[in-house]
């Protein structure tokens, strides 16, 4: 029905001076809304509403019903229309009592629920309109240019016994030679031993180090086997590991799989020579995709076009939830309730994947997960036990100085730290101090830099020869670092657990002298979330003898939701803005699209030409034959995400500018002033205000 009237202002006779190519303006997308809202029968006014908001929304995005705004639903349907060609009534009459019951089984009569509920049911009827108008429209433009895009994907039914059997081999090459590896095999089968175990949420409780990464690929693929699930999505807490997961995916399953973040964004700009990869990413149609919690959730509360196409394809998934800890705490509670409802109403199985379970079915969070009895893991607390490698000890106030001189008592040791701007001044003092073998690791660098020195770490760690790393906490998740010390910046029990997870990862020495040491930094204190957390924890650890026991750590996340509290659960109060009345819906769309931001900084992107691959690129941007697709995927590597006030201080001292502008929009912006990169320290931007260029 949305297709049917979603265009029914192109019945104004004013649209045949459009089509003969007049400069007339004339709003088609409004028309087919009203037509709904003036023939619903008053109890069925939220069915046409539901119809209205994807109708309205085909173009501008889905907008709010009601809001000082002429954009909002309400001002633009109340606006007189133009009296429409006659024609347009032989369109079979609305039959909203067939509509009914599909959205009615789309929503729980929980009070509480329902409201959230139908606004995800108005997201997927407007992904699905959507994407079935750009691609009919894109259809016809390929007819009539006599050309054709690449967007074949095979289903996953299809492919899944070779990628299982693929799978099978590359788990079969593991070695049964040490304890760890035969547990390790031992949590993999427990878990695809559960692949029969119905649809719905599941949790995967698995200490880091134990394998979960690909116990819960091989979970997905025998899960999505036994169930018909029509893909496999992986999502990731961060953009500096995700490479890393997908060339993992890559090398196990092949070209299938689709990596999808927003390093550099295809803004829409240049939509000719698209190829597969950058067409898969406006709607998702490949088998497996591995992205981000940002690209994944903040499509899901979207209302551009553009981001909501993918929607309908989320539908029939497994999702995969990496280091769910990371999801942010703000967001949390209308997170929760988008993984709730993907659950009960559009057949997904949802993976709670982490070391550190999130207590997601807290009573604290009041509206919590229902999560009782689903543990894919075999027995989490003897998990726990048998892999504990590592003594974590509090050591009180720590200068920078006594700092350095910690590192310096250990030939292989790490600092983590809660801000770039520390870890530059600790590596900086390193170096001072005339320490061997000093590393610096931070989002200041490409993410190509970021693996050769990961590489060059593990290298060093293997060999034995000094390796001193200061980072960020991008090491804290999914990068698979062995050092048998490390040092970390008071933080929460999660970020400190996860920092712990580097520290024996193998077992290789003796847990009691393998420490992690937690400190104060009198000159750097976190910032106030941070400190926030850090106070949770110290209130966990007064209560329990060892504060990686999964008591504690569910104690942990127990008292930081008791602390936040609902309001700081939900900081832009989302839960409230979807509103199902006796008179009908009051659905926010627009205003929750803006609310809903992961990352709350605007970060954008700087490409670095580090390389001579990157140079070819940026020369490339300047070919109109090359993709922009292909472009964008080979340079989200060779670039730094930061402050987009600090991008405009490069541009407008002209130490960087966007790159074959005229071909290719404000998309590619390029550093242009090389001093301000360099491999140890990354792109230091503060120093562009005041850099004289030769």
């Amino acid at each position: 029905m949305a297709g049917r009237f979603h265009d029914l202002g192109k019945y104004d006779p004013a649209f045949d001076c459009v089509l003969t190519g007049q400069n007339v303006r004339v709003d088609h997308s409004t028309a087919g809304g009203r037509v709904l809202l003036d023939l619903v029968p008053k109890p069925m006014r939220p069915v046409a509403e539901i119809l209205a908001y994807a109708i309205l929304g085909h173009h501008a995005g889905l907008p709010d019903k009601s809001k000082d705004d002429d954009r909002c639903l309400d001002r633009r349907v109340q606006k007189p229309g133009a009296a429409l060609s006659p024609e347009w009534q032989h369109l079979t009459p609305p039959d909203f009592a067939a509509v009914s019951p599909e959205l009615l089984r789309l929503m729980r009569q929980d009070p509480t629920k329902a409201g959230f509920d139908l606004s995800v049911a108005a997201r997927m009827v407007f992904s699905c309109l959507v994407d079935a108008d750009y691609a009919d429209t894109e259809a016809y433009y390929d007819r009539l240019e006599k050309r054709s895009k690449d967007r074949s994907w095979p289903a996953l039914r299809d492919v899944l016994p070779d990628l299982r059997a693929r799978f099978d081999t590359h788990m079969a090459g593991f070695s049964p030679s040490t304890d760890l590896n035969r547990l390790r095999a031992d949590i993999l089968a427990h878990v695809r031993a559960k692949a029969a175990l119905p649809p719905g949420l599941f949790t995967l409780s698995v200490p880091t180090g134990g394998g979960k990464t690909l116990a819960s690929l091989g979970f997905a693929l025998d899960h999505a086997a036994q169930h018909g699930h029509r893909r496999i999505i992986y999502a990731i807490p961060y953009t500096s590991i995700i490479d890393q997961t997908a060339d993992i995916f890559r090398n196990l399953l092949g070209d299938i799989v689709l990596e999808h973040h927003s390093s550099v964004e295809d803004d829409g700009h240049n939509r000719e020579g698209r190829d597969k990869l950058q067409l898969a990413m406006e709607d998702w149609a490949a088998p497996i995709i591995v992205t981000t919690n940002v690209q994944l959730f903040e499509s899901l509360f979207a209302a551009r076009p553009s981001r909501c196409r993918k929607l309908h394809n989320i539908a029939g998934s497994v999702i995969v939830l990496d280091e769910a800890q990371c999801l942010p705490r703000s967001l949390l509670l209308p997170t929760l309730a988008m993984i709730d409802t993907l659950a009960t109403h559009y057949g997904c199985s949802v993976v709670i994947c982490t070391a550190t379970q999130p207590a997601f079915d807290s009573a604290q969070l009041r509206q919590g997960l229902a999560l009782a009895g689903r543990e894919l893991a075999p027995d989490p607390d003897m998990l726990a036990r048998r892999l504990k490698r590592v003594t974590i000890r509090q050591g009180g106030t720590m200068t920078d100085e006594a700092l350095i001189t910690a590192l310096g008592t250990t030939p292989q040791g790490f600092v983590i730290v809660n801000s770039r701007k520390h870890a530059l001044a600790l590596y900086q003092a390193g170096m001072a101090a005339g320490l061997d073998g000093m590393v610096h690791l931070t989002t200041r660098q490409t993410p190509f830099q970021r693996r050769q020195i990961i590489a060059d770490i593990r290298d060093r760690l293997a060999r034995g020869v000094p390796c001193r790393l200061v980072a960020t906490s991008l090491i804290e998740a999914g990068v698979n670092l062995d050092f048998p010390v490390g040092w970390r910046a008071e933080a929460g029990l999660d970020s400190v657990i996860q920092a712990a997870g580097r520290v024996n990862r193998e077992g290789r020495w003796p847990v009691d002298a393998s420490i992690l040491t937690v400190f104060s930094s009198p000159d750097n204190a976190p910032p106030p979330e941070v400190a926030q957390l850090a106070k949770a924890m110290q209130s966990t650890a007064g209560k329990f003898e060892d504060i990686l026991d999964l008591a504690a750590i569910r104690d942990w996340f127990t008292e930081v939701y008791w602390r936040a509290g609902p309001g700081r659960l939900d900081k832009a109060e989302i839960g409230s803005k979807f509103v199902l009345g006796a008179n009908g819906t009051d659905f926010a769309f627009r205003t929750v699209a803006e609310a809903y931001r992961m990352i709350d900084s605007t970060m954008v992107p700087v490409i670095i030409q580090e390389t001579d691959d990157a140079r070819a690129l940026v020369t490339a941007l300047d070919h109109a034959w090359e993709p922009p697709g292909k472009l964008l995927r080979a340079l989200q590597g060779h670039v730094v995400q930061i402050p987009a006030k600090q991008r405009e201080v490069l541009r407008t001292t002209g130490k960087g500018d966007f790159a074959a502008q005229d071909l290719r929009g404000d998309q590619f912006f390029v550093l242009k002033e090389p001093s301000l990169y360099t491999p140890e320290i990354g792109l230091w931007w503060e120093q562009a205000a005041y850099l004289t260029a030769d």
